[in-house]
């Protein structure tokens, strides 16, 4: 009893030395003491007494603080970030945060203040006159221009027209107007009176009009007898005198070239290719509707519409105040230089229509400044619509030669000045009319009519339908020439362009495939058409760009086909020919369209694995299949040159076509592989049948149309050129596997072909010197390197039988023998029991959230049934009411 009395008593006190409240310390129900099974002397244990009360509310309250407010906060990304400057750079002092804060609020509201700031040097001008000076209402009002009469009505129109036409009776003298008002004048008189004096006053401005256009033309003959008294040039004791005079200074001059440079232009917006496409397509579609205008004789040219000017104030709203009568002074340019005294009339009369200037001309002058450029880039933009549009432009061409001739005609060598009047609307519209009249092109006669119909006609069109089928393909290219077709093909894409309409996408995809298939098939024809597939490649190439994807699956399924043609083929007579020039193309084509120097790639893989196989398995019986052979050479070269991946196959072949120029092949001292073999009936394709005939060889090309046929007196030269062709190949191959371990060993049976048994004299010196390379590339005596050979194993010892003394540290537990092992399990249980505190974590967490979201769940509950009874008892009391009022009515 007096242990258990002391052992509680010194729990007490430990429990009252603790930190949990007073109230937890007292209650012995809260304690839980933790007893040890032995009682070991000198240790001392931090857990034989235990809190859980305590130590399960301090774990809920740090759940609620952590995990607790990262479950409010999930799915929600506002954040609030303190931007200003410096705020969390601890390195700047409190007073350099305060004052660049100041200078970056200066410098902001600054720029905000200067937005709108005019440059000063500029001046806004309105008609030719500065808007500075147009505020200052310094010009003073003619009353006597015709400006101001032409806006304003009469007094005899407004009163006849507003006035009942009493007006017009108010000029008669006094002892007619007691007559007149007993017989009043009608309407129609009226009016007809009024159509009398205005025909009068037009009469009156023609004749003013034919006075100022006769004292014009005596002006200008009067000017060109003067005119050449005017350029007189100086004596040239005058213009020594002129010389004399002190040159300016490289700053002056400095200062002058600053003063005449070009200002900044503002440059157009670039435009997105969706837009680029849509206006291409737009443009195709105008010109399509222009030849089939053409096509149908309809050839009637639109009215040409004058360029007006537009206010700077103007808002574009279609509202119009007045017609603008003013003249505007146009200037003839068929010569640009002018003497002093015409510029300086030129000027004066600029200025005389009360202030308003020539903007046309202005307009003029300005583009002829800017013009260079502008003209270089028009030219170009010409050059290329013209290459797509032969016969629009020709046709289009004649009508503006003809209207230069009659403008070229009409003009003079000197300055003259044209000015457009503009009248009423009436003679505005009688003037057109005379002005139209008198431009009118002569009319087209029938056979011209009918050339230009036959001109359309023969044009391609402008627009084509995407083909749904290969049969529409071949129908749509078919009787072209190879440029026609590229261009037929370029139409499409842009009149198909995936950005233009949904379903474009999947035509161009199709249209892929069946240009795949019209390249193969000009392939097999007798004579291949290479023109037309040559011209083709950039379409395809476009279109490979534009659906990786879908040339992707067409190029697999065509080369999967030939793989599968070609091992049918095997299995049924035992040997397979060598390829057509089709799947020849469409190796080539893959090598341009995919890159080959992946490590693997979906197409260019098993295009390489077909050449490897047709390389290895197709047979060699006449020249064709030679040329065949070595097309595949050149392409399996192409693959591997980037990647340098090393290729058996082609180098097998390579020595297989070099052992057909061999004449005896009895003791060789090589071995040659599939598909060629020793001695066969083809062995001796490349012996020269003509031992002069390398006298007259050029070296060139060999032709693709060699693979269909070759000429029969021909046969030596192509085998000289498909020998010097096999020799550049094997040296390209040296060049690019030289640095190879294997290096000397690879290329060793080509040496000893070459150095011994091939007939080197009766080949031209080109060969010759491509034998001497190659020869001179290749090492005589391959690196001796060690053999492989495996690893020597250490002998198996004899038992023994001596004890195995194993120590043991921790009895009744099972631990490792060595240091590593006791590590590793030490490792495996503290593992343990760290995975098993996360699970428990885990297992808490998650409780302790789904008690939260039960509370949530539980609160909403709450205030739903406390609305509903809110709303029912609402309910309650109105029908209440309404039901004592009822009561209330009925008594």
């Amino acid at each position: 009893m007096r242990k258990q009395q002391k052992f509680s008593r010194g729990l007490s006190d430990k429990v009252r030395k603790s930190k949990a409240a007073p109230e937890i310390q007292k209650n012995p129900f809260e304690v839980k003491i933790n007893r040890k099974k032995f009682d070991v002397l000198g240790r001392k244990s931090k857990h034989d007494v235990g809190l859980p009360g305590v130590s399960r509310s301090k774990a809920i309250q740090k759940r609620k603080e952590t995990l607790l407010k990262e479950f409010r906060l999930k799915d929600k990304s506002n954040k609030f970030i303190d931007r200003r400057f410096g705020e969390y750079d601890n390195k700047i002092t409190p007073e350099e945060k305060i004052l660049q804060r100041f200078t970056l609020e200066r410098q902001r509201t600054h720029d905000k203040k200067d937005m709108y700031n005019l440059n000063e040097e500029e001046e806004l001008t309105h008609y030719g006159q500065s808007l500075a000076e147009m505020e200052k209402m310094t010009d003073v009002i003619d009353s006597d221009s015709d400006s101001e009469e032409k806006g304003l009505l009469s007094a005899e129109l407004t009163a006849t027209h507003f006035g009942g036409g009493g007006g017009l009776l108010k000029k008669k003298s006094g002892g007619d107007e007691d007559e007149e008002q007993h017989k009043p004048k009608s309407r129609q008189e009226l009016i007809e009176e009024l159509i009398i004096k205005s025909k009068q006053e037009k009469r009156e401005r023609q004749t003013q009009k034919e006075e100022a256009q006769e004292l014009t033309e005596k002006l200008d003959q009067e000017w060109k007898s003067i005119q050449n008294l005017l350029s007189h040039k100086t004596p040239k004791a005058e213009s020594k005198d002129d010389t004399d005079k002190p040159k300016l200074d490289q700053y002056d001059m400095m200062v002058r070239e600053l003063g005449f440079e070009m200002k900044a232009q503002p440059s157009e917006k670039l435009k997105s290719a969706e837009e680029l496409t849509r206006e291409e397509r737009e443009r195709l579609q105008k010109l399509e509707a222009d030849r089939l205008k053409r096509m149908m004789g309809d050839t009637e040219e639109e009215s040409v519409q004058t360029s007006t000017h537009i206010s700077a104030d103007d808002i574009n709203d279609g509202f119009i105040l007045d017609k603008d009568d003013r003249k505007t002074l146009a200037y003839k340019e068929k010569t640009s230089k002018f003497t002093p005294g015409c510029q300086k009339s030129i000027q004066q009369d600029r200025k005389t229509n009360d202030g308003r200037w020539n903007i046309k001309g202005n307009e003029e002058e300005k583009e002829d400044e800017d013009g260079d450029d502008d003209e270089e880039e028009g030219e170009e933009e010409e050059g290329d619509d013209a290459a797509e549009d032969d016969a629009d432009d020709d046709a289009e061409g004649e009508e503006d030669e003809e209207e230069e001739d009659d403008d070229e005609d009409d003009e003079d060598d000197h300055c003259d000045l044209q000015s457009d009047e503009g009248d009423e609307d009436e003679e505005g519209q009688g003037a057109e009319e005379e002005q139209v009249s008198a431009k009118e092109p002569p009319a087209v006669s029938e056979e011209q009519k009918k050339a230009t119909q036959e001109a359309a006609r023969a044009e391609l069109p402008f627009t084509f339908k995407a083909p749904e089928c290969y049969s529409d393909l071949k129908c749509l290219l078919q009787d072209h020439s190879s440029q026609q077709q590229r261009l037929i093909l370029d139409r499409t894409v842009k009149c198909h362009h995936p950005s233009l309409a949904v379903g474009n996408k999947a035509k161009l995809q199709k249209l892929f495939g069946f240009l795949m298939e019209y390249v193969g098939e000009l392939a097999t024809q007798n004579p291949p058409d290479l023109r037309t597939i040559n011209a083709l490649i950039p379409q395809i190439c476009s279109l490979c760009q534009m659906f990786p994807e879908a040339a992707c699956k067409a190029v697999q399924t065509l080369l999967s086909d030939g793989g599968h043609s070609m091992e049918e083929t095997l299995e049924v007579k035992g040997r397979a020919p060598m390829p057509d020039l089709d799947m020849l193309v469409l190796l080539k084509i893959t090598a341009q369209l995919f890159p080959t120097s992946d490590f693997r790639h979906p197409v260019t893989t098993p295009a390489f694995i077909y050449i490897s196989q047709a390389l290895t398995k197709c047979v060699v019986s006449s020249l064709e299949d030679v040329c065949k052979g070595l097309i595949l050479c050149c392409l399996a070269l192409e693959f591997v040159s980037l990647s340098q991946r090393f290729f058996p196959e082609l180098l097998n072949f390579l020595l297989g076509l070099l052992h057909l120029t061999v004449s005896n092949k009895h003791n060789t001292d090589y071995t040659v592989v599939a598909p060629f073999r020793r001695q066969e009936r083809n062995c001796d394709l490349l012996v020269l049948k003509d031992p002069n005939a390398s006298l007259s060889w050029n070296r060139k090309p060999i032709s693709l149309r060699t693979a269909h046929r070759i000429p029969a007196e021909e046969r030596d030269h192509y085998r000289l050129s498909v020998t010097d062709s096999c020799l550049d190949l094997v040296k390209r191959c040296t060049s690019l596997y030289k640095d190879l371990p294997s290096y000397g060993h690879i290329f060793q049976p080509i040496r000893t072909l070459l150095l011994k048994h091939f007939p080197v004299s009766s080949y031209p010196a080109p060969t010759q010197d491509l034998h001497r390379e190659i020869l001179e590339a290749i090492p005589e005596e391959p690196s001796q390197q060690a053999p492989l050979v495996f690893k020597k194993k250490k002998p198996i010892p004899l038992k023994l039988f001596a004890p195995k003394v194993v120590q043991i540290l921790d009895y009744g537990k099972k631990r490792g023998n060595t240091k590593e092992e006791k590590e590793r399990e030490r490792l495996k249980h503290k593992y343990k029991r760290e995975f098993k505190g996360a699970l428990r974590e885990i297992r808490k967490d998650t409780r302790f959230l789904a008690q939260e979201k039960l509370g949530d769940i539980m609160r909403r509950d709450a205030e739903r049934k406390r609305k509903v009874k809110e709303l029912y008892g609402s309910l309650a009391t109105q029908e209440g009411e309404w039901k004592a009022l009822k009561r209330k009515k009925r008594k």
